[in-house]
């Protein structure tokens, strides 16, 4: 079991910082622009205009679910996951932190699950599995979780099992939220399997 954990986190490490060193000026920028939570308004400006648009003011379910979401999710990975755990984020990792450069801030010392991975393929998937039937390009909104995951990396503030981690609770959350609306609204008895409306 020990030679498991160290040949992962040395694959872990490696690949970090391969990808953390294909690096350039315009790289930088645009990877710290799209870590930036606030740059991506517009999409959830888009997101809330597809709800309002889909199911009108019954949409102010699908709201306070989507709310409900980031909160659970974003507390359950930064006050729960990244104290118990407390595996260093590489750039603050004692055995390779010399090697990363800081493009933004490092952050709190824990980085092991990634918060932005959990939060944004929790979001994606919930909207996935709302607008499957009504909108059949709802699964590129799956590009913007991939995006913020690869960019944390290549910034040097999580490892790849860090977005990992973080992509499986976004997406068990996700689901389960889902599967909880559809319950509490009376469509569905609550069973935890994917089901054809």
């Amino acid at each position: 079991m020990e030679q498991i954990i160290d040949f992962l986190t040395g694959w872990d490490q490696e690949l970090m910082l391969y990808i953390h060193r294909l690096s350039s000026p315009f790289l930088d920028m645009l990877m710290a622009g799209i870590t930036e939570k606030y740059n991506w308004i517009p999409l959830y400006i888009i997101l809330l205009y597809l709800l309002i648009r889909q199911f009108g003011w019954q949409a102010v379910y699908s709201i306070v679910a989507v709310v409900l979401l980031v909160v659970i999710s974003d507390q359950l990975t930064s006050s729960f996951m990244k104290p118990f755990f407390q595996r260093y984020r590489p750039c603050h990792d004692p055995e390779i932190g010399h090697l990363v450069r800081i493009i933004t801030k490092c952050g709190g010392y824990y980085g092991f699950v990634s918060s932005h991975a959990a939060n944004s393929f929790a979001v994606s998937t919930f909207f996935w599995l709302l607008f499957q039937h009504h909108n059949r390009g709802i699964w590129l909104l799956f590009i913007w979780p991939l995006v913020v995951s690869y960019s944390r990396i290549y910034l040097g503030v999580h490892y790849p099992l860090d977005i990992i981690g973080g992509a499986l609770v976004g997406i068990f959350l996700g689901y389960f939220i889902y599967r909880l609306t559809l319950w509490l609204s009376g469509k569905v008895p609550f069973k935890f399997q994917i089901t054809r409306n």
